[in-house]
């Protein structure tokens, strides 16, 4: 999904030629596509609470691979806007595949595994940039979108053939099913049978609703998600001096795509630094349950942010060029540092917010993809004039404005660390949800003590 969204920028240049528009107006399918992401996250994330992940991922993919094919073939403009945000509008986005991870594993075994799925995310916006100079440089216009399909088509088979189905209470309405059908149960019946499978209008507004109410009046949501969200607009603008600061040294349509590389280096090294942190934390809780508040998975963040603000202003003054004296691989350094902290931004909040929310993650962390990407997707239409119109120093001008905006808006991160127990002390929400998982972990307890026979809870009291 997060190659489609950056590969279309290797067109633009395509399309203002082909079309006789400029590089700005052939801009605005780009702002469209991410825009409309923006809002798919949330209007396809409480349908997969519902009715499934598997369907509606299914369904997600098929809609984002159709679209690709009118645009393939477009001879006018038109075209290219609107299927650029039906393709946006049709991607579910990484919040289902959040609730995927809730729906497998408790809120304190799961980091592994969101971080990997972070790592893909952003990994796949810079596999994108870097492709698409490949196919910019070497194939016709079309082609952008056709390898798109190409791509789209085989994870949508890998995950058709691979994917089983991970929601609970489709789970239980399919095994319902099967004890009827065999004669074990004849009386048995899901939760969904129960209630039947018909939305009540009332029912139909609260699952559309659902992921902007918990935006809008849940403070962990918002403000972690504006963070995330205004960390991913400063970078899709950075990413933007690419092409004007490294034709500086004479690096081409190829060479710009590879410049990325140092980026994706740095998401990766974000990544493998978070791996001794959740190992430790996993430990803590392990040995001693209870004693970590959720604020610890925002503890390894505290360090890495101030990176974004070091590698934009560092990016901005290595920008100078050769006449300088400056060789590129000091801008690439910086650009590293950048990596490194917007990975541990997006890790930590998702992470954070998965474990708060738990069932419901995949409408609380659509709040964080609504942010990103409508913040992405305004971004696209000022982020090149930014860095051709500011006057003197437009290339180190604009990203030292960048370097300030993220200097003011990491600032959250430490009141979240500071005080997140106090406001989540007055969030209904997390705090019902809180209520409910010591529900079940107790009844898991009972029935697993249960299951070991007469006095068994007597032995396991003794055990403890």
């Amino acid at each position: 999904m997060n190659l489609n969204a950056s590969m279309y920028a290797n067109g633009v240049s395509g399309i203002s030629e082909k079309l006789g528009v400029t590089k700005q107006v052939a801009r605005i399918p780009q702002m469209t596509f991410l825009v409309a992401y923006a809002f798919g996250c949330e209007l396809w994330a409480p349908w997969s609470e519902e009715y499934g992940r598997w369907p509606i991922q299914q369904l997600s993919l098929f809609l984002v691979n159709i679209w690709q094919i009118p645009c393939a073939l477009s001879k006018n403009y038109e075209t290219y806007v609107v299927c650029r945000f039906l393709g946006g509008l049709s991607t579910a986005g990484g919040s289902v595949t959040l609730g995927v991870l809730a729906d497998m594993w408790e809120p304190d075994e799961q980091e592994y595994a969101v971080a990997f799925l972070v790592l893909s995310s952003v990994g796949g916006s810079v596999v994108g940039a870097i492709a698409g100079g490949f196919v910019e440089h070497n194939l016709s216009l079309p082609w952008i979108f056709w390898i798109q399909l190409i791509v789209g088509g085989f994870v949508q088979l890998v995950h058709f053939v691979c994917n089983p189905e991970t929601r609970s209470t489709i789970l239980l309405d399919r095994e319902a099913k099967r004890r009827r059908k065999t004669g074990e149960d004849p009386n048995i019946y899901g939760p969904n049978e129960i209630r039947g499978r018909k939305l009540s209008g009332k029912e139909f507004w609260t699952i559309f609703s659902r992921p902007f109410y918990m935006f809008f009046t849940e403070p962990i949501v918002l403000w972690l998600s504006l963070l995330s969200g205004f960390s991913d607009a400063l970078i899709f603008t950075f990413l933007q001096s690419f092409q004007p600061v490294y034709e500086q040294w004479g690096f081409g349509t190829i060479g710009v795509s590879l410049a990325f590389i140092p980026l994706l280096v740095g998401y990766i090294l974000s990544y493998l630094s978070y791996l001794p942190s959740i190992h430790h934390f996993r430990k803590i809780r392990r040995h001693s349950p209870g004693t970590l508040a959720p604020e610890a998975r925002l503890w390894w963040l505290l360090f890495l942010a101030p990176l974004e603000t070091i590698g934009l202003f560092g990016f901005a003054w290595t920008s100078l060029g050769p006449d300088y004296g400056i060789p590129w691989i000091a801008t690439m350094i910086f650009s590293c540092m950048v990596g490194i902290a917007n990975y541990a931004i997006y890790q930590s909040s998702i992470d954070y917010q998965t474990a708060a929310y738990g069932p419901y993650a995949a409408s609380a962390t659509g709040g964080n993809d609504l942010a990103r990407d409508f913040l992405a997707g305004i971004a696209a239409l000022y982020s090149a004039p930014m860095y051709e119109n500011i006057p003197g120093r437009p290339l180190e001008y604009a990203s030292t404005i960048l370097a300030c905006l993220a200097f003011l808006v990491t600032i959250p991160i430490y009141i979240v660390y500071k005080k997140g127990p106090e406001i989540r002390a007055k969030s209904k929400f997390a705090q019902s949800l809180d209520k409910s998982r010591e529900v079940s972990k107790e009844k898991r307890r009972k029935s697993s003590i249960a299951g070991l026979g007469p006095n068994a809870e007597a032995r396991h009291l003794e055990k403890v």
